[in-house]
């Protein structure tokens, strides 16, 4: 069982919970310390850890006319702040090999965006960063096809990932999410996250712009923490309706402190009597 040390936090599949939340896009430097300070709060209080998430480019958006973001060199100095007002530590999105060394520099965490996690040259160069790599498994993966992508950041000699489920294509404007994909993903030693939001995602469901079902997401994450992981992955935002992206499938902020208290009393039970597949 691998073990993943970011910052002060500790990450594995039998250490308590890790929340890794924000909202899907940056806005601006007061909203993202806004929404990374009332996590840090929440999950202080009730015993889980936390990464802020925020992504300065959506480079993957339905249509053309899409809100794609900051930028990098803005999303990153906001991802810097928020660091240095919250403490905490912070994960964002990278889309190309170019990208990944600038942002490792800012960043505790990067993610491997899931219609990105095959391409090979962009896994080595995050790899060789040295930063803990969290990859998404692509819609269209197999969870025993994950040792491939993992073996291909191994190979540049970092053993820092995480492994993140966020369903699979289902016909059109589908995902479903096959919670055998856990344990089986977890038999690879790595932290596996399940990204609670995304997984009801309805891909491309509005014609210009993807739709969701965001009631669904806690439990998404009841079920996955209930098997006892290393982490649940949720976007939230004050005002989804209003929010740039993925408004339709993220937890309003105001809910979220009973989401983790509830989520945190599930992994306490699982952690307690573990489950191996």
């Amino acid at each position: 069982m691998h073990n993943v040390n970011i910052g002060d936090l500790s990450v594995s599949n039998d250490n308590p919970l890790l929340v890794i939340a924000g909202p899907c896009q940056l806005e601006n430097t007061d909203h993202a310390q806004m929404i990374a300070g009332k996590m840090a709060e929440i999950c202080a209080a009730h015993g889980a850890q936390f990464i802020f998430k925020g992504s300065y480019d959506k480079a993957n958006r339905t249509s053309l006319g899409g809100k794609r973001g900051l930028g990098m060199d803005e999303g990153l100095k906001v991802m810097q702040s928020v660091k240095d007002s919250i403490g905490c530590p912070v994960l964002t999105d990278i889309h190309s090999p170019e990208q990944c060394a600038t942002v490792a520099e800012i960043c505790d965490v990067m993610q491997i965006p899931a219609f990105l996690c095959r391409q090979t040259d962009l896994l080595l160069a995050a790899g060789e960063t040295g930063a803990v790599i969290n990859i998404k498994k692509g819609q269209f993966l197999a969870p025993w096809d994950m040792p491939n992508v993992v073996s291909k950041i191994e190979s540049t000699g970092n053993k820092r990932i995480l492994l993140t489920e966020r369903g699979a294509s289902f016909g059109y404007n589908t995902l479903v999410a096959d919670m055998r994909s856990l344990p089986i993903m977890a038999r690879t030693g790595y932290p596996v996250v399940m990204d609670a939001t995304h997984s009801v995602q309805q891909p491309g469901g509005m014609g210009g712009s993807s739709g969701g079902q965001r009631e669904f997401a806690p439990v998404m994450a009841r079920a996955a923490v209930s098997l006892g992981i290393a982490a649940v992955f949720i976007e939230t935002h004050e005002d989804p309706d209003n929010a740039p992206s993925d408004g339709p499938n993220m937890i309003p902020l105001d809910q979220m402190d009973s989401v983790i208290k509830s989520l945190m009393a599930f992994d306490a039970l699982a952690k307690a009597d573990p489950l191996r597949v």
